[in-house]
């Protein structure tokens, strides 16, 4: 049995695409996921999210080192937040 002529099958479809995708499409696509990954366990350790004040909060972000990290689909420029501890005032 075939398909009709207006399905598509994904697997072939998402094949297809990624196989016309330029290195840079998914060299972006994998530098935004990592980079919001590193961004999401900074806001966990801090005990608050970007931006926000709470008195919950343990420590502080205090700014990004840019590290390359070398993938299949090339050289990724990794933004690993830095952490400043609080300095607590009893």
């Amino acid at each position: 049995m075939t398909a009709a002529p207006h399905t598509i099958d994904p697997q072939a479809f998402l094949e297809e695409s990624l196989a016309q995708a330029s290195p840079d499409l998914m060299r972006g696509m994998l530098q935004t996921f990592v980079n919001a990954l590193l961004s999401e366990q900074a806001d966990s350790v801090c005990g608050a999210d970007y931006g926000t004040r709470t008195g919950e909060r343990t420590n502080r972000r205090n700014g990004y080192r840019h590290r390359p990290l070398d993938t299949r689909v090339g050289t990724l420029d990794v933004a690993v937040p830095k952490l400043r501890t609080l300095d607590i005032v009893v």
